[in-house]
């Protein structure tokens, strides 16, 4: 996700081998690494590359599958930022820039499209089971959230899926947080 050669590369071809007939409608752009260190401490390599997978990355593959949604006056994109986007975090300089720069993309584009009947929201997960949160002390960090455990990955999942569907048309331009409780 990080390679706008790829990226190009990679959906282009499956748009072409699709043809007219097959337009995408639901684009969810998930994602994301981590790499957490101070700001002092951080290297370029590790700011260009959370940046690039998950805001540029999200840019390149948007803007790909985007016209066909305006043409076909249907569409849903979804967003997943992090709740790190919406407060920041110590030690996430790069992860929470870059989730807040898709809070900012998600707003901003939602405006430019929504009379084409296409959506944008996002959704921000708090702690939520995953390869990404496997390293986290679970037990300590579950004691700052007030349902007291980590999400489930099918939580955020029937989230998404509901903003993806049809019924959610009039819903755009928005971040919905899913923590457990765990506010900014």
């Amino acid at each position: 996700m990080s390679s706008k050669d790829e990226i190009e590369h990679t959906l282009g071809q499956w748009i072409e081998s699709a043809g007219k007939e097959k337009v995408i409608e639901v684009l969810v752009n998930n994602a994301g690494i981590r790499q957490d260190t101070l700001l002092s401490f951080m290297s370029d390599e590790q700011w260009n590359t959370v940046l690039d997978t998950s805001l540029q990355g999200m840019f390149y593959v948007t803007r790909m599958v985007l016209n066909p949604m305006l043409m076909n006056r249907y569409g849903r994109i979804v967003n997943i930022v992090s709740l790190s986007g919406l407060k920041g975090m110590a030690g996430q300089v790069n992860y929470s820039a870059a989730k807040a720069g898709m809070i900012g993309a998600t707003k901003a584009l939602a405006q430019e499209i929504a009379k084409r009947n296409v959506t944008v929201n996002a959704v921000a997960p708090g702690f939520v089971s995953s390869d990404m949160t496997a390293d986290l002390d679970a037990v300590e960090l579950s004691k700052m959230i007030p349902m007291k455990r980590f999400g489930k990955p099918e939580e955020v999942a029937d989230l998404v899926g509901f903003l993806a569907f049809v019924n959610a048309a009039y819903i755009t331009g928005q971040v919905v947080s899913i923590n457990g409780g765990l506010y900014t």
